[in-house]
């Protein structure tokens, strides 16, 4: 087939993303029925699934298929990891994310950012804190930033709870042994 009839179908399904769904999946399909192996068709075919069907398992599909065709399409990377991160596959995740670290021109504050919400998840927030700090040294914009920024806050108001708690029962519990005593 042409690569520029290919291409133009690609295209048309990356300009109509996500507002036009319908206009999505049909050139969608054309692509990939004309070159299987098309690793942006393959990858935003992944992104549809994830984030307008919620079907996580052909998500990861399309994603897989398309980093075996080219290990160095560094758009997949983001994407795949944070489905990973919303299925629950944490193991996978992360190996994803070690991996994705050594490939080239890749964006490491991105990625550390995943590397972050990963460790929330798993509910170990001083290492989100520290892999948070670690991604500030990749950022290269104010806007991003300040987005990790409002994560760190956010993280921090996950451990205030915790160790407000903590310092209440403590109180309690001297106050009632000094009940006690009297």
């Amino acid at each position: 087939m042409d690569t520029n009839l290919l291409n133009n179908y690609v295209l048309k399904a990356i300009d109509a993303y996500p507002y036009e769904l319908e206009e999505t999946v049909e050139n969608l399909n054309y692509a990939l029925s004309y070159e299987s192996n098309n690793v942006y068709a393959l990858y935003l075919m992944g992104r549809l699934q994830a984030e307008q069907f919620g079907d996580y398992e052909k998500a990861k599909y399309y994603f897989a298929e398309a980093l075996a065709n080219k290990m160095d399409f560094i758009k997949v990377y983001p994407t795949y990891i944070l489905v990973l991160i919303w299925n629950h596959d944490f193991n996978e995740a992360q190996k994803l994310i070690d991996f994705a670290l050594t490939v080239k021109a890749v964006q490491k504050g991105e990625l550390l950012v995943l590397q972050a919400q990963l460790f929330e998840c798993q509910e170990t927030y001083k290492k989100a804190l520290k892999t948070f700090k670690k991604a500030k040294l990749f950022v290269y914009n104010n806007s991003f930033s300040s987005f990790i920024d409002s994560e760190i806050e956010r993280i921090n108001h996950k451990l205030k709870p915790n160790k407000t708690k903590a310092s209440k029962s403590k109180k309690k519990k001297k106050r009632k042994h000094k009940k006690k005593k009297k």
